[in-house]
């Protein structure tokens, strides 16, 4: 198998809520691998510069874009201004969702509401806009960061979970709209990662660690360099005829039921 298969050099990847988190291990590992990235975020243009500058300091052509996800006037103008400047979007990451951890008799419908919006509306907005241009150009990679809870539930994490249940679906029906326009639709779906957010937590003793470390078969948090070569499968020619497909990067927590504290 030639490894030109998983060859990116030149294309360009819009990677949607790129300024931090498990978006900029992505965003590393295509960057790095030779893709033009379009960060965005809507937080602030400073943080928009900071992480593109952070980015360009390792090698990685990047260009940056405040626009909000959700709202489709925004999007729409953004695309389009894209296109014109950098060039045609090979690549989409939607990456940007947020997560409110509330029981849901206690959630307000307005926090629900915007769950929803960013976690699984966003992805159908910009999917909407950026594949057009991949009808027309007959080729396009589209990757839906889904989650573990787009197969099953949790405590206090309803809306999440709502969301990212319907994003996998929506991944399957836009692949089963866009295959035939050689467009390949796929999602990813992350464990538990060690990350800046997670440090509080990893730590022996902690309920959550030990939860965490005795209910993944790896037996650790995943590190989110684990996700680059996801992204780089999903977004190459390597995948061309993966569609509709949730590729959970878990250390085997979906494969297992866990097992007792005091087994080995």
């Amino acid at each position: 198998m030639s490894i030109a298969l998983f060859d990116v050099k030149g294309k360009i990847a819009l990677v949607t809520g790129s300024t931090h988190g498990l978006g900029m291990a992505m965003v590393r590992g295509l960057g790095l691998a030779g893709a033009t990235i379009i960060v965005n975020g809507n937080s602030s243009q400073e943080k928009i510069d900071s992480a593109v500058a952070a980015y360009k300091s390792e090698g990685i052509k990047a260009v940056g874009y405040k626009f909000n996800v959700v709202d489709e006037t925004e999007v729409a103008s953004a695309i389009a201004q894209i296109e014109a400047e950098v060039g045609p979007i090979d690549i989409l990451i939607n990456n940007a969702g947020i997560i409110k951890r509330t029981p849901l008799v206690e959630m307000e419908v307005a926090d629900f509401r915007q769950v929803i919006d960013v976690d699984l509306v966003s992805p159908f907005i910009v999917s909407k806009h950026v594949v057009k241009g991949m009808i027309n150009r007959k080729v396009g990679k589209i990757i839906n960061i889904c989650s573990m809870m787009s197969e099953l539930g949790r405590n206090s994490v309803g809306a999440y979970a709502a969301a990212k249940g319907g994003l996998k679906m929506l991944t399957q029906n836009m692949a089963t709209e866009w295959a035939k326009h050689n467009i390949q639709v796929n999602g990813i779906g992350p464990g538990y990662f060690a990350t800046s957010q997670t440090a509080p937590i990893r730590v022996d003793g902690h309920p959550f660690n030990d939860f965490i470390i005795n209910r993944t078969p790896a037996e650790k948090w995943g590190n989110p360099n684990d996700l680059a070569g996801a992204a780089i499968f999903l977004s190459s020619k390597a995948s061309d005829f993966v569609n509709g497909h949730i590729l959970y990067v878990d250390g085997g927590i979906l494969a297992t039921i866990g097992k007792p504290s005091n087994e080995n």
